[in-house]
């Protein structure tokens, strides 16, 4: 019903008025406190001394069914936000009791990253008209960027590089705890282990976009080399091409941080160049095209000794797939 209810709103978003809408939102605020209770009532159950193996078995399946229910009032809510923005604040705002207990270590892993997804979302449609909300859910966003369950964490600093992109002077003052949740993260020994590669990358995209957003509140000499480090990014394409696309723009800007002293990180730069031409879907066509134009200018300006000890640092594979494409 409700995963129906999201397809119509896809369709038809422009056809729905505020009468409508005021209409799904107390029927989310129903479910919401619907399926609260029935989670209390199957709790109180297992407390039952008659409990048994076959009904813990049972309550398991329906406490699964439930985290369906609050997958779909996630994917209503964020279909409502992206089509509405700013206007669908005032209902949000009504919503926000019956989401930030969401919130609590208490809840299930699928219950917080839902509730961060909805920031998410607000946050990244409303822009400015979100800023009131950074007080009171970017304590919880910082936190959960480190949270044991990977899926929390994925959409806990995905929340963070949407607030460093969008939240100007209100995102400022958080920078330093933001760089260190980050860094908790990324350096994490198993970062890039299937599990938390989605998590990972998406670190390192909201790193980028504290450099990009707030050099003037961090050491750029050291934390954008240690960005660079991280690339390229292979798991999530989605921010694979954000962040490619980043690096793409400061090299044509020549970025002195990102160039370091004497160009010490061209050979660097030069191998994710590679590695994203070499690789599936890591930078639009348009990025790609870019950074052979970038290739093509290194190899007419950089004196043939540089040129040949940033290219010897290559895979053997991606020296012939780079000669192919600039000898083209």
């Amino acid at each position: 019903m409700l995963d129906a209810l999201n397809e119509c709103l896809q369709i038809s978003s422009s056809l729905v008025d505020e009468g409508q809408v005021r209409s799904i939102v107390d029927e989310i605020k129903q479910t919401i406190t619907a399926s609260s209770s029935r989670k209390r009532e199957r709790a109180e159950r297992a407390k039952a001394e008659d409990f048994d193996a076959e009904e813990g078995e049972l309550i398991r399946e329906e406490n699964e069914q439930e985290e369906e229910v609050f997958d779909q009032v996630g994917e209503i809510l964020g279909t409502l936000i992206k089509t509405f923005k700013a206007s669908f604040l005032p209902f949000f705002d009504e919503l926000s009791s019956y989401l930030t207990p969401m919130w609590g270590k208490d809840k299930t892993a699928d219950e917080r990253r839902i509730a961060i997804c909805i920031f998410d979302d607000v946050a990244e449609q409303c822009r400015e008209a979100a800023l009131k909300y950074y007080d009171t859910y970017l304590p919880f966003l910082l936190e959960a960027c480190n949270d044991e369950n990977p899926d929390v964490r994925q959409a806990a600093v995905y929340g963070l590089g949407v607030c460093a992109e969008f939240g100007g002077s209100v995102f400022k003052h958080l920078v330093g705890e933001a760089l260190a949740r980050l860094d908790v993260v990324i350096q994490d020994p198993s970062a890039k282990q299937p599990d938390n590669v989605m998590a990972y990358d998406n670190a390192v995209s909201a790193l980028g976009k504290i450099c990009q957003h707030h050099r003037d509140r961090i050491n750029s000499a050291q934390v954008i080399p240690a960005w660079l480090n991280c690339l390229p990014i292979t798991g999530d394409l989605i921010e694979a091409k954000v962040v490619h696309e980043q690096l793409c723009s400061m090299v044509e800007r020549s970025d002195v941080e990102l160039l370091g002293p004497n160009n010490q990180y061209l050979p660097k730069i030069v191998s994710v160049f590679a590695a994203v031409l070499c690789g599936k879907d890591l930078a639009t066509e348009q990025t790609a095209s870019r950074m052979i134009n970038l290739l093509r200018r290194l190899q007419q300006t950089l004196p043939p000794a540089t040129l040949a000890s940033t290219w010897s640092l290559l895979h053997p594979q991606q020296q012939m797939v780079l000669q192919s494409i600039l000898s083209s």
